[in-house]
Formats: structure tokens, sequence, C-alpha cells
């Protein structure tokens, strides 16, 4: 198939492209900045520059390529201060809404046979009352954090935007917390970074759950939605919801770093904001039951606990 990558230089678009033509798709490969063509060829794909907030470049760069399949990994994350979550968003934010807005417009013009969005399964997104794991039935946070709400509702306007297609085949896959190469949690990464220097504390009870995903597993579940996936939401996580008291401590010492401090919900806030805290004790995991079912994936880390050690 004629596959086109939006955000091919990012992390997952690193590890997606060069399994894409390794399975004997052709993939054009979308960039902002030119300087990173040569990248997208030694990936093995057809390098295009163009702004993802601009709608002619969209429509231009994607008549051009005539794909059947487009997908979207757009994101501008940098360091992120969770006390103002939705001001470091902005760009994602935009990408997600005006981002997601064009390509549907361009792929609706050329009459794309499937449209594949990432989605998030972390950052508090869940609703958080009931159990602990959620799965694809379950609703989003109707009542986010004041430093959050942008951000949420960007994802829910993507989410109903490309689910909304009836064009095409709109899936969203629900990644969970990246992490390995290319990633915050990675040698060098920022997160890794916090937890080795004890500046990353288990906040009140430490029982918001988290879901991870290597990237490359990651990946691997983007291929198999583009390929035969079907019309709907997917969580991409690992099989191993777990609550930050748990990780936590596991990865200081995978680190050699010392015990995670533990300080109080208000002490919390004053480093991490509400919507850090939430993430930290009420955040809701995912489960990705439905994922194994139906597209036929498994993660080759089948559990953070295992996956740490390798990145």
């Amino acid at each position: 198939m004629r596959v086109f990558v939006a955000g091919a230089t990012g992390a997952i678009g690193k590890q997606l492209v060069p399994r894409l033509v390794a399975a004997g798709h052709a993939v054009h490969g979308m960039t902002r900045y030119a300087s990173k063509q040569a990248m997208l060829e030694e990936l093995g794909a057809v390098p295009v520059v163009a702004d993802a907030l601009a709608p002619e470049q969209v429509a231009e760069a994607v008549g051009r390529a005539r794909p059947e399949v487009i997908v979207h990994q757009l994101t501008a994350i940098g360091s992120v201060d969770l006390r103002h979550l939705d001001r470091d968003f902005a760009q994602t934010n935009r990408l997600r809404t005006e981002g997601t807005d064009h390509l549907l417009s361009a792929g609706r013009a050329v009459g794309v046979r499937r449209f594949v969005a990432q989605g998030v399964a972390g950052y508090g997104t869940y609703v958080r009352t009931g159990g602990p794991v959620k799965s694809e039935e379950d609703p989003l946070d109707p009542t986010p954090t004041p430093e959050m709400r942008q951000t949420l509702a960007a994802i829910r306007h993507l989410e109903q935007a490309v689910l909304g297609a009836r064009w095409t085949e709109g899936i969203v896959l629900r990644y969970g917390t990246f992490y390995g190469p290319g990633t915050g949690i990675a040698p060098g990464g920022e997160q890794f970074e916090l937890v080795r220097r004890r500046r990353f504390p288990v906040v009140g009870d430490g029982g918001g759950v988290w879901s991870y995903i290597h990237i490359a597993d990651a990946a691997e579940a983007t291929v198999a939605a583009i390929e035969h996936g079907r019309r709907g939401v997917y969580n991409v996580v690992d099989d191993d919801p777990a609550p930050v008291a748990e990780w936590l401590p596991a990865l200081a010492q995978e680190l050699g770093a010392r015990k995670p401090m533990r300080v109080p919900r208000f002490v919390g806030r004053l480093f991490a904001g509400e919507a850090g805290v939430v993430m930290l004790t009420e955040q809701r995991g995912a489960s990705n039951a439905k994922a194994k079912r139906e597209l036929g994936w498994r993660p080759a880390h089948p559990s953070w606990r295992q996956g740490f050690a390798a990145a």
C-alpha cells in the first residue's frame, strides 16, 4: 500500500517507517524540516516537506503522494512542566486539532481508505472513577484539572474527527506512556534523569496507575492497524498496568538510584501542579485486550519490568 506518515521523524515515526518499508509498503514521510529529508531517505521513505498547520501545503503533499492510508503521528512535545501542561502542549494541541482537520481534508480529496491517528491512554485521560484499568468503552475524564483542559479537549477533537469521518476507516490508537529509544524514558532521557537524581517522588499513596508501551511495540501495533485495523479505538499498552508506588521504585532500583522520596499531595502540587498530582495519584491504566484480539498484536515487551531493563 501507499502510506503517508505525518510526523515521520518523531520517536514513533522513526520506528514505524522502516517497519512499513520492510513489509513492502511505499512510504511517504512528512516532516516540517528540510534538514530531515536525508534521515527519511535512510529510513526508506520518500521525504515530503510540509507544515502540518498550513492546509495548502498538506493538501499538496497528500495530493502528490496519493496514499491509500494516512498515519497521523504529529506532536511537538519538548520539556513539559506539569504545572503548565496546557501551555507546554499548546503546539501539540494545535496539531491534534488543526493538523488533524487538514490531514482529513486532504485525505478525503484523494480518497484514502484508512486514517490512523495517535491518541493517548496516559496523562490522566480516562475517567478517574471505578476500577483501576479501563477499556476503550470507558469514557474519557469529564472533569480534567484546569491545567489540562485544553489538552484533553484537543485529544477529544482528534478522536471525534477521525472516528466521525464516515468516508474512511478511522482508527485511533491510544498509546500508553512511551519508553525506549527517542523517548524521555531512555538513557539520557528527561524522566530517567529525574529518577536517577531522586527528583521524581511518590506523591501521596502513589496510587495513579500507568500503562507503559515500548516505542518499538507501539510501532508494531501501528503497522497492524494500518494493514487490517477496523474503525474504532484501540489501547496500545503493555500487559502490566501498575501504580506509581510500584513502578517508580522499581525503575529507581534498575537505574541504581536511591529509593524515591515520598511526599504528601500538597507538596506534590508545588512541583507538579494539580495535573501532575492527578497523574501520580488518581490516573487509571488501560487494557490492551482489544488490540491483542482484533489486531493480532502482542507486545514483545509484555511488561515494563523487563522493558525498563532492556531500555
